[in-house]
């Protein structure tokens, strides 16, 4: 295994190169999008956990010198990407095995263990905005805390290293309440500081004797340990906007089960589930909109927004609606050479893809 992860460090555009053609020959197979062939989809999801797993290896630091903040016992990101290929073929499998109408059984199953599994990366990111669904790290170093704990300087809580342990500018250890959310300041203060440290520190190596300095082994630098934000101390030291924050991201990861909760009630051409799920898409940003600022988070809050484009391609707004316009479109260019080919195949894999609830939930 470590030959492999090796290798593919070492080609990494290769390997993407690879994964990129394997998947897109894919969406031509033969039958790609027919209810009863499982085998084109579960290629296609095995294809995709392979890259998945390719990119955690690239993206995995290879030196033992990185922040405790960024050490998982668990790679959560990793988990989501691989739970959504897997729900793409319990989908087709269900669909197949169980029918249409009995298959949201098992994708209300899937979606909560995918709830789960972002609810556990939401509280081991130390509450972070989630990315991507949770398929992507969020590496920010300031979250939701920073006005809260910690010396500051320019609204940065700082923490230098001082005989081993790192301290804030007032001399409290990084180790309490005060530290949280820590870390090294680069202003002015703090490389005053800093240079004060070191100054001290070669100060008492020249006090020492020489067979002391030859005897003893140069120290290892000491690493940064920084503390997550608990539940509790969000809950209690951030006020209404922590709560918002945290009530805003709630939201949005049950937001893709309570809608195949309600598509399993009411059926997939009600606009119950439709309009329900699109509602507390917009609950959820207008919580974020004032719990977070906007200049920092504004472009994680955009791609939410980009993704309100899928509900064109969810019935029944689609069958009503872009269906309609697909189809005229298709008419209209079909008489154009090569590009009325293309038109009626672009338009057969969205109609395909639409059937789909995986390639449409956005989750």
């Amino acid at each position: 295994m470590e030959a492999y992860k090796l290798w593919v460090r070492k080609n990494r555009d290769l390997v993407r190169s690879l994964e990129s053609l394997a998947n897109g020959l894919t969406w031509i197979l033969p039958e790609r999008f027919a209810n009863s062939e499982i085998a084109p989809e579960a290629v296609y999801a095995f294809l995709g956990i392979v890259s998945s797993v390719n990119q955690h290896i690239i993206e995995t630091p290879t030196d033992g010198q990185t922040l405790a903040s960024k050490e998982q016992s668990i790679p959560w990101s990793l988990v989501v990407s691989v739970l959504k290929d897997i729900e793409a073929v319990v989908e087709v499998a269900a669909q197949h095995f169980v029918g249409d109408d009995r298959k949201w059984s098992f994708l209300a199953v899937t979606e909560a263990v995918k709830a789960g599994v972002r609810l556990a990366a939401f509280r081991e990111s130390g509450y972070k905005m989630l990315l991507q669904g949770g398929e992507v790290a969020n590496e920010e170093e300031i979250n939701i805390l920073d006005e809260n704990f910690g010396a500051k300087s320019n609204g940065v809580p700082v923490i230098y290293p001082m005989n081993g342990h790192f301290q804030n500018v007032h001399g409290v250890a990084s180790n309490g309440l005060d530290g949280k959310a820590g870390f090294v300041s680069k202003s002015l203060e703090g490389r005053a500081v800093a240079a004060l440290n070191k100054f001290g520190q070669n100060a008492k190596m020249t006090s020492d004797p020489m067979w002391m300095k030859k005897a003893l082994p140069p120290p290892d630098p000491p690493a940064m340990v920084v503390e997550k934000p608990t539940l509790a101390s969000i809950w209690s030291a951030k006020g209404i906007s922590g709560r918002l924050f945290l009530l805003g991201e709630v939201v949005h990861i049950f937001r893709p089960l309570l809608y195949v909760l309600l598509i399993k009630k009411f059926g997939i051409k009600s606009w119950t589930p439709w309009l329900v799920s699109l509602a507390v898409e917009i609950t959820s940003l207008g919580i974020h909109s004032r719990a977070t600022d906007l200049h920092q988070r504004g472009g994680k809050l955009k791609r939410r927004k980009m993704m309100w484009a899928l509900y064109v391609m969810r019935d029944p707004f689609f069958t009503r609606y872009t269906k309609r316009h697909l189809q005229k479109a298709e008419k209209v260019l079909d008489p154009v050479p090569l590009i009325g080919f293309l038109t009626g195949k672009l338009v057969e894999l969205v109609e395909g893809a639409q059937t789909r609830y995986t390639y449409t939930s956005g989750s």
